[in-house]
């Protein structure tokens, strides 16, 4: 299994806000400049945070994103299952295969996915931070 690009620009740029200053924005050129990302990709992984309810976007001058909880909040399983946005890991309907109806990889892979989660649902994003990972964020803030 292998995250999108979407779903691991949306981890960073949680990771990223959740280091700020109570009340502070971070605008979306900041973060694009600190993890060399596409404006325009950045944008619609925030605009779409945003829709989740896991950012504040505050717009104009002065404008930019901030967190819209907590971060200890954040459950990193859910986050991640609606980043990704995607059907189960195989589709035995199309293209149609012969083994549909008798084979069993496919309820095998669907535990192993949902294994997976709930693994990713035992964190929050306070626990992703932890272990040196927070001061490399903030080292990132700060510019260097």
């Amino acid at each position: 299994m292998q995250l999108t690009r979407f779903t691991d620009l949306g981890l960073r740029v949680l990771m990223y806000v959740s280091v700020s200053a109570p009340g502070e924005v971070v605008t979306i050129a900041e973060i694009g400049q600190r993890f060399d990302a596409a404006p325009n990709h950045l944008t619609k992984v925030v605009q779409f945070m945003g829709q989740q309810g896991w950012l504040v976007n505050v717009r104009g001058k002065g404008g930019g994103v901030r967190l819209a909880r907590p971060a200890a909040d954040y459950r990193l399983g859910r986050i991640v299952r609606a980043l990704e946005r995607t059907e189960a890991l195989i589709d035995c309907a199309e293209p149609p295969c012969v083994l549909r109806g008798a084979c069993a990889l496919k309820g095998l892979l669907d535990q192993a996915e949902e294994a997976f989660y709930a693994e990713l649902d035992r964190h929050t994003l306070a626990d992703a931070m932890g272990g040196g990972t927070g001061e490399v964020v903030v080292r990132l803030h700060r510019g260097g």
